[in-house]
């Protein structure tokens, strides 16, 4: 197999490498959304809308659990594209090391938690009663396999931090079709409802993770680690732990928010839970763009932060900022106009009845997306510079506007203030990142590096 060619993202037109790194991973991103988006098609076609309302009243819970499982192991691997962009090569293999390891021991404690304590929490959110069995059903199986996504997340956060976006895509891809079948097949042909559809997604993204141990083992030396590597460093396995948990709260702040939101959602009834499901999966579908970019931001930051270099730093972020809004505007108009006709992917009986319903949300976050790029783009770029903490305040900013919308929601039991909940969460996240950019690139992160750079030391995460 031939060796993987590296990105090294200190070098060239960085409005050029951002897009270009970019779009591997949009398309990447779009292809994982397949996994839980077969899932919900293929059970609101074969099954009903009534396991349509059971997996879409998981979505938070999986966002809460998942999201702070991929925060963990972004936050691991930003160490290893810092050592990449300063050159540091055995300090890079080390940072695999401790990154693996983190990532079994975390990925350990989260799985039996979430299986102890998923009735409890379930029965928190108030998930309704006719819908409750096929929801524990799905969800105690994706929480069973976390294992597997945990394994993909890593090694392909670890490609990435080298500036390879484009081998997960590909893996991504099989994975992604793999999972169509198995849904298919455990489904139609094995009656197996929504716990057949956890069943496909778990295998789907245990292939993919197995591919790229088998790609990184044949075809990219530079991540693999010797025994002379295979040593606990507890300062380095802490400066990863000082970036990969404020990254795993920050998803599982923002979660909470949206539980808070699910749970304000399930006193409406399942049909609205279906409505608000469908809408989600539609907002997904456009969404992935900014969830890619913030990707490439946390390991373009990482990389030029590793190489000391703050002018590039600034127009990385400036570049971000307006492929960015360029691709809200239009993606905005194009969910205002026409997204709610998606909604027959994910509904073939009683579609008309939550067509309305589904073009309310979307026409509330249609107007929004340009302060849902600046959280993305800005906070993954700040985390990558070394901050977890501060960008994890936008985190809290999130919940805060969630939270309160929530409530006021729950209390007129309004189904427009439970969409608009998102937005007011964006707005007050992203103005919040604004004011810490130009804290941490105009005036403390230069101060740092000089700091560092007198006492003949790389820069590394301390915040």
């Amino acid at each position: 197999m031939k060796k993987t060619v590296q990105r090294d993202m200190t070098k060239g037109s960085p409005g050029k490498i951002i897009l270009a790194f970019t779009i591997p991973l949009f398309i990447g991103n779009m292809f994982q959304q397949f996994y839980n988006m077969a899932d919900t098609i293929i059970v609101g076609q074969f099954v009903g809308t009534g396991a349509l309302a059971a997996v879409g009243s998981t979505g938070t819970i999986m966002f809460l659990i998942t999201g702070f499982a991929s925060g963990m192991t972004t936050g691991f691997t930003l160490l290893t594209a810092q050592k990449f962009g300063a050159g540091d090569m055995k300090g890079l293999k080390r940072s695999v090391f401790t990154a693996s390891v983190l990532t079994v021991a975390v990925s350990a404690v989260l799985t039996a938690l979430s299986v102890a304590f998923m009735h409890p929490l379930l029965k928190l959110m108030q998930t309704p009663a006719d819908i409750y069995d096929d929801a524990y059903a799905y969800i105690i199986v994706i929480m069973g396999g976390l294992g597997a996504l945990m394994l993909y997340n890593l090694l392909s956060s670890l490609l990435r931090a080298l500036g390879n976006s484009k081998v997960p895509l590909y893996f991504l891809v099989v994975a992604a079709l793999l999972n169509v079948v198995l849904d298919l097949v455990f489904i139609i042909n094995f009656h197996m409802g929504t716990a057949g559809a956890a069943y496909a997604t778990v295998i789907s993204q245990l292939v993919s993770g197995v591919l790229c141990l088998i790609y990184i083992a044949k075809a990219v030396p530079i991540l693999h680690f010797s025994r002379r590597d295979m040593v606990l460093d507890w300062r380095m396995m802490g400066e990863q732990l000082k970036v990969g948990l404020p990254m795993a709260l920050q998803f599982s702040i923002t979660a909470i928010g949206s539980i808070m939101v699910q749970t304000s959602l399930n006193l409406l009834g399942s049909t609205l839970v279906a409505a608000y499901t469908a809408a989600g999966k539609i907002e997904q579908i456009l969404t992935q763009a900014y969830t890619a970019l913030g990707t490439t931001m946390a390991n373009y930051s990482a990389q030029n932060v590793g190489a000391g270099d703050i002018p590039r730093i600034r127009q990385g972020f400036r570049a971000a900022t307006i492929w960015g809004s360029v691709y809200s505007i239009a993606a905005g108009v194009l969910i205002i106009l026409f997204g709610k006709y998606l909604t027959y992917l994910f509904v073939s009986q009683d579609a008309g009845m939550l067509l309305d319903s589904v073009d309310t949300y979307l026409k509330c976050i249609g107007f929004f997306f340009i302060p849902l790029n600046i959280v993305n783009a800005y906070r993954n770029g700040l985390q990558g510079l070394g901050y977890g903490l501060l960008p994890m305040m936008a985190g809290v900013a999130e919940l805060i506007g969630r939270g309160v919308i929530a409530v006021i929601a729950a209390h007129y039991r309004s189904y427009l203030g439970i969409c608009m909940a998102g937005p007011a969460a964006w707005v007050l996240a992203g103005g919040l990142l604004i004011v810490l950019y130009f804290y941490i690139v105009g005036k403390d992160l230069p101060r740092t590096l000089k700091k560092k750079q007198e006492m003949g030391l790389q820069f590394l995460s301390e915040k």
